[in-house]
């Protein structure tokens, strides 16, 4: 059932019913024009009513259908709130929970609203990389005004109803703990011999000098949107509900949409939303799978990392205990999760009442005994395989039965991690990125013997602390370092052959990343990459490196914190500075293994570093180490800094065309470390065929 249709007495109500959100499908708006003209052809009804079941109003499109034919089949939404506002009887909206997009246009469309308090509303499509696209840029100014219509269709921020109580969008804002419905029917009631009908579209928005503070908007809004068309196209929709009539508005609305929807920023932000929906869906782990209660939490390794992790649990309210081997250890580690909380007060992202009680929520300890009975302990370790063995045979020791034994590994082999418990089913991985109170991404790392409860509860955990769980199967660096390492290793190959750090990392920040390689390195720390290296060079003695990163490391310049690396740091100070040094150090490694150095272009520097990350991510595809293109795309954009205007390295493979892409690597494999460029098979299958990564 897609809407409900009651008669009570002379007020016909019609209720939206497609879970969770009553997004206007097909089928809901189908019935609801249905409903609608049921209402007109009886002579006993008076008035009608739209609300919603459970627990919204409506949440807008039902995204199942973006992107499909449904979409606009008729009736369209445009048909619906036709027929809504072309009624002879009054029609009105009881709205509660959730009123968004398309259902708060649909409102609008309605002669009266009602409310209830609490209920969010909003017109969210700038975040689709859209504009409303059924009247909303319209209709919404005259109801609330240009300036706070506007503020809300750029934003695309919830608004709660009572703090609009005081505009003419509502008629009416139930007490608290009202009956809806009853408040509803008795307007309707109120209201049912009215005429003429009241329409949002007859008003009229009323701004003074209108021009200067719609000037004044788009130089604001274009200095704040970055490389997205939609927010500032959103200003221009609105000036419409001022500058054109009402029907002319909204015929330049759907050319302002139209244009919109076929931005590949628009797709990328599509591609991003559905991308981030469908990573917590594994085939063999069903949605009714039983989840392991996480009522309390420890954390072993109380470094960076693992204070980072700490705070991720006591921000989500789940008591964590940090254990440590030495107390000075333990010490500093408990002290910087003060001060990260203290400086987050301090810019007024949290209260100060709010922080006291995390804090309060993380205990320190030197002895195993005190976490045996955590529901889960993260291991958040030096990455030495030898250091994670002695700590996983403790945790084996010691947890009680039925604990989640996750590791914080970033590269190493998870299953031979569990081997070393009598456990296995328990081990799970769970990549937290650095600052892990801060990332979005968790890469939750599947073994071979994981249990699919546990995998289950992490995707559940991964929800809880507000991160985008992925999930990822085991190889060497899982989905996300396994390809940032052949993304390094261009960059490492582009120093030798002409580059300096900083035009290789004002590239890739001017293609959108948040920060170019040498930068990331800096912050990250270099000598973790050495560490891997050093690891590589054992395992895989025929994979080749550039050594200007050894070199680097020899000198001590490990990153930011040693106040020096790729770029000189001056100290309490964040700001990268070319390296007289480093660059003498470059040019003169060139010099030392015969190669001569030559101008690289932008696009080269671009191409080499993102179809790098493009070739290993369809050979984790093809290996199923990942799930889904999409899931890679998902680690880079919320993990990696990769530009969210682009939707991730396979979905922009996909813009620039694979043929395009797997011309560009043969070309790169004719060059210098052309052994590094070996297309994967199935890039060159996708391409032959004509298809994409997320087809």
């Amino acid at each position: 059932m897609s809407a409900a249709y009651e008669v009570g007495g002379s007020v016909a109500v019609i209720t939206l019913n497609n879970p969770p959100v009553n997004g206007l499908g097909l089928a809901t708006r189908t019935a609801a024009v249905d409903g609608i003209r049921q209402a007109l052809a009886d002579d006993a009804v008076t008035a009608i009513v739209i609300t919603g079941a459970g627990k919204a109003f409506s949440g807008g499109a039902d995204i199942k259908e973006f992107n499909s034919p449904k979409a606009l089949t008729e009736p369209t939404l445009h048909t619906l709130i036709n027929v809504v506002e072309s009624s002879t009887k009054p029609v009105i909206a009881a709205i509660h929970s959730v009123c968004m997009g398309g259902g708060l246009e649909l409102a609008l469309g309605c002669n009266y609203r009602i409310a209830s308090p609490g209920a969010q509303m909003a017109l969210p499509e700038v975040k689709l990389g859209i504009l409303p696209g059924a009247g909303g840029t319209q209709r919404l100014p005259r109801v609330l005004g240009l300036e706070m219509a506007l503020n809300m269709i750029v934003s695309g921020t919830p608004v709660a109803s009572e703090k609009l109580a005081g505009t003419t969008l509502f008629d009416e804002v139930t007490a608290p703990g009202a009956d809806l419905r009853a408040a509803a029917v008795a307007f309707a009631g109120k209201v049912a011999d009215v005429r003429p009908l009241p329409r949002v579209r007859d008003r009229q928005v009323d701004y003074p000098n209108h021009e200067a503070f719609l000037q004044f908007s788009r130089n604001t809004v274009k200095a704040m949107s970055g490389p997205f068309p939609a927010p500032l196209l959103c200003v221009e929709a609105v000036a419409a509900s001022v500058t054109k009539k009402f029907d002319d508005g909204l015929k330049f609305e759907r050319e302002l949409f139209m244009q919109l929807v076929q931005s590949a920023e628009s797709k990328a932000l599509r591609h991003a939303f559905f991308a981030e929906r469908v990573a917590g869906k594994v085939p063999d782990v069903p949605a009714d799978t039983p989840v392991r209660a996480i009522a309390s939490a420890a954390v072993v390794g109380a470094g960076t990392m693992g204070a980072g992790i700490a705070m991720n649990f006591a921000n989500a309210g789940i008591p964590v205990t940090l254990l440590e081997t030495k107390q000075e250890a333990l010490d500093k580690g408990l002290a910087t999760i003060r001060k990260n909380y203290e400086s987050t007060v301090k810019k007024g992202k949290l209260t100060q009442e709010k922080a006291e009680q995390c804090i309060a929520l993380v205990n320190g300890t030197l002895s195993y005994a005190d976490i045996a009975q955590a529901d889960i302990v993260v291991e958040a370790v030096f990455e030495d395989m030898d250091v994670k063995q002695a700590v996983f045979q403790q945790l084996d020791e010691v947890m009680k039965p039925g604990a989640i034994l996750a590791s914080n590994t970033s590269t190493l082999d998870l299953d031979k991690i569990a081997g070393f418990t009598r456990r296995p089913q328990d081990v799970i991985g769970l990549h937290f990125f650095s600052p892990a109170n801060v990332m979005k991404l968790l890469e939750i790392v599947r073994g071979k013997q994981t249990g699919k409860d546990v995998l289950a509860s992490a995707l559940a955990l991964s929800k809880k602390l507000r991160k985008t769980g992925v999930v990822s199967g085991v190889c060497d660096g899982f989905i996300g370092n396994r390809m940032i390492e052949q993304y390094s290793r261009q960059a490492g190959f582009l120093l030798e052959e002409g580059c300096l750090p900083e035009q290789v990392d004002r590239a890739m920040e001017q293609f959108g990343f948040a920060m170019g390689p040498f930068r990331m390195g800096d912050l990250a720390g270099n000598d973790i990459g050495w560490a891997i290296r050093k690891r590589r060079y054992v395992e895989k003695p025929d994979v080749t490196y550039s050594k200007t990163a050894d070199l680097l490391c020899e000198l001590g310049r490990f990153g930011q914190k040693t106040g020096a690396g790729w770029y000189d740091y001056k100290p309490g100070e964040r700001n990268a500075l070319a390296s007289e040094q480093v660059n003498a150090m470059i040019v003169q490694h060139s010099q030392d293994i015969g190669v001569a150095r030559r101008t690289v272009s932008d696009r080269e520097i671009v191409e080499r570093l993102v179809y790098a990350l493009v070739n290993e991510g369809a050979r984790i595809l093809e290996e199923g180490i990942a799930l889904r293109a999409s899931d890679i795309d998902m680690v880079y954009l919320t993990g990696y800094g990769f530009p969210l205007f682009r939707g991730g390295p396979m979905f922009y493979a996909d813009t620039v065309g694979l043929p395009n892409v797997l011309d560009a690597i043969e070309g790169y494999a004719k060059g210098r470390h052309g052994e590094a460029w070996t297309p994967a098979p199935l890039l060159v299958r996708l391409a032959g065929e004509g298809r994409g990564f997320n087809s």
